[in-house]
């Protein structure tokens, strides 16, 4: 590693720190339902959206209710953005006349921006039109981010409320964080993203005549379009001059400032955060980072501040910074190193003030190592999925530590709200262990987790595991998913994982390489994406409702303090341990068999 990268790694996690506490504060409040600056501009627009949808805001819900209200809108959703994108064609804003998308890719794309994993199958300035990435894209990015934060809302309701049968109403959770929360933020990060360079506009495409022309062979076609193939059974070549660029333009700066903020990922661009127009300086990308895992982060001390005790919050961002720092180390490290097969052929791959060194496949020049790494690591452990560099070509263990971030359930940070519940099921799980190891009822934040509760837990962590291994499985042995594999041996394997370990736990990001767009991949990813999110939703609902009924238990000599360093340690390990006998194995097959083929 170099003192440059480090200084600027640095730099990133202390802005982001220091934002914690005011935004965190700022967001405790508007869920509390207490005075703050936006309301009083903002106020009246929330109360004109509950009087267009009938919503009675001070009408409160029942978890079942709660959860019926969430499926229900997250379902109409689904079939809105499914016919957005089979009618794309005959909608207006396509100036680009692309064509209406194809039913298995319409499902993934539909259910993949509905469960805020952004997965894309597809090209973005290829495929989409205008209206379908703002009126279909953009606003799912909106409210699939919302629907993470309310369902966390309820849960911390669950913690605070005592003997209570109702944990809020999910429409009203909804619209104040899409309102207060996630649109001035994005407001503010579009100004700067468009002050760095990001396109915003709703002009076509535009071709631009090249300074330097250039001749390729392509195969030559007959009169019906199909090519012409000589005796020897080999196509028949012509040359091809390249005289000009065709440059995608759009509204993406609108799109990118949500995408990053909801942790939704995904790109307005096919490269995505790798493309100039969509990421064009280093500051840009410094913004785009911090988006990243700003609202995460900051949710943990609005988590301290609505049960009461701080303490709390700071200790559960403590366990995601113990496990995100040591990834990061590893993956920068080891890209940093660079492949020691080249090594071994006289190429020098050392840093020095005139080249990066390391392993720079993959890589923009104007990121550098250090951010790229960072990014990869800040954007798996975050529900997130966007990328600024090709994890294809990491080194493995570089692609190995994106890969386990996204493994562990996506807590470490993890998605806007949904990677926070995440880890309060890990804490559930943690206060029950020890527990059982002092022979205690054991208790958390005043409530004693009982039978019910751990059966949700179970749910919780074991569903998005067993659709990460049963979806690898199923594309490991059938000619369908060996098919999109280019790469032989670990690497193609750890395509299918990465696939799969992305889809399961809704972040969305590609280890690239893999031939996703196809019936067989779309539908698989699409039901794990489902899977993933709503069968971890549903059971998160149900402990807030189940805690929110319970009484206070006053805490004792013998109650588990959760705030020390000693309980952040024992979580931290909770945490590691689950995700290692989980998916020890896998990665066995996949990137630590590929890093140990470098040194065979």
């Amino acid at each position: 590693m170099t003192a440059n990268g480090v200084i600027q790694i640095a730099l990133y996690l202390v802005v982001l720190l220091a934002l914690v506490k005011p935004l965190g504060s700022y967001m405790a409040k508007v869920y509390e339902g207490k005075p703050f600056w936006s309301s009083r501009v903002l106020g009246p627009v929330e109360r004109l959206i509950y009087r267009l949808f009938g919503i009675q805001a001070d009408e409160e819900m029942s978890w079942k209710t709660y959860a019926v209200a969430a499926l229900a809108f997250k379902f109409a959703f689904f079939f809105l953005l499914y016919l957005i994108l089979r009618l794309q064609g005959i909608l207006p804003l396509n100036p680009q006349g692309f064509a209406g998308v194809s039913p298995d890719l319409a499902f993934n794309t539909a259910v993949s921006f509905i469960t805020n994993t952004n997965w894309q199958s597809y090209g973005g300035e290829s495929t989409m039109s205008y209206l379908t990435q703002m009126m279909g894209l953009s606003v799912q990015n909106f409210v699939s981010a919302a629907q993470g934060m309310a369902v966390l809302v309820a849960l911390i309701r669950g913690f605070s409320r005592r003997s209570a049968e109702t944990i809020g109403n999910f429409w009203v959770d909804l619209t104040r964080s899409t309102l207060y929360i996630l649109l001035p933020l994005s407001i503010i990060m579009a100004v700067m993203f468009v002050s760095q360079g990001v396109v915003q506009n709703f002009k076509p495409y535009k071709n631009i005549p090249l300074l330097q022309t250039f001749t390729y062979d392509t195969p030559k076609l007959d009169a019906d379009g199909k090519a012409v193939i000589a005796a020897d059974n080999k196509p028949i070549t012509e040359p091809a001059k390249v005289l000009e660029q065709t440059l995608p333009l759009g509204p993406a700066a609108s799109q990118i400032a949500i995408k990053q903020l909801g942790t939704n990922g995904g790109g307005f661009f096919n490269v995505n955060s790798a493309h100039p127009f969509e990421n064009p300086t280093p500051f840009s990308n410094f913004l785009e980072m911090l988006a990243i895992l700003l609202i995460p982060a900051s949710l943990c001390y609005t988590f301290g501040r609505m049960i009461g005790d701080r303490k709390q919050g700071w200790a559960l961002l403590a366990v995601m910074l113990i496990i995100f720092i040591p990834f990061l180390i590893l993956s920068y490290s080891s890209e940093q190193t660079g492949n020691p097969l080249l090594t071994t052929a006289g190429v020098d791959q050392a840093a020095s003030y005139f080249q990066p060194g390391g392993n720079m496949e993959g890589k923009e020049m104007r990121f550098g190592i250090a951010n790229s790494a960072l990014w990869a690591t800040a954007t798996t452990a975050a529900s997130n999925g966007s990328v600024n560099s090709m994890h294809d070509s990491f080194s493995p263990l570089g692609g190995l530590a994106p890969m386990v971030l996204m493994q562990l359930g996506e807590v470490v940070f993890g998605g806007v709200g949904s990677g926070l519940y995440g880890m309060l099921a890990f804490a559930i799980v943690a206060v029950f262990v020890s527990g059982l190891m002092v022979g205690r009822t054991p208790e958390y934040l005043g409530k004693k987790i009982e039978a019910f509760e751990m059966k949700m837990v179970a749910l919780v962590i074991l569903v998005p595991a067993a659709c990460v291994l049963l979806g690898t499985a199923v594309a490991s042995v059938t000619a369908a998913g060996v098919s999109g594999v280019p790469n032989p041996g670990p690497h193609g394997f750890s395509e299918i994982l990465y696939a799969f370990s992305s889809a399961g736990n809704n972040n969305g990001s590609a280890f690239g390489g893999l031939s996703a767009n196809t019936p067989f991949y779309n539908i698989l990813l699409g039901i794990a994406m489902l899977f993933g999110r709503f069968w971890v939703m549903v059971p998160i609902l149900a402990i807030a409702g189940s805690l929110a009924s319970k009484k206070y238990v006053t805490p004792s000599a013998g109650t588990l303090p959760t705030h020390t360093p000693l309980f952040v340690l024992f979580l931290a390990s909770i945490i590691i341990i689950v995700g290692a006998l989980t998916f020890f194995p896998g990665l066995a097959l996949g990137p630590i068999a590929e890093h140990l083929m470098l040194y065979k």
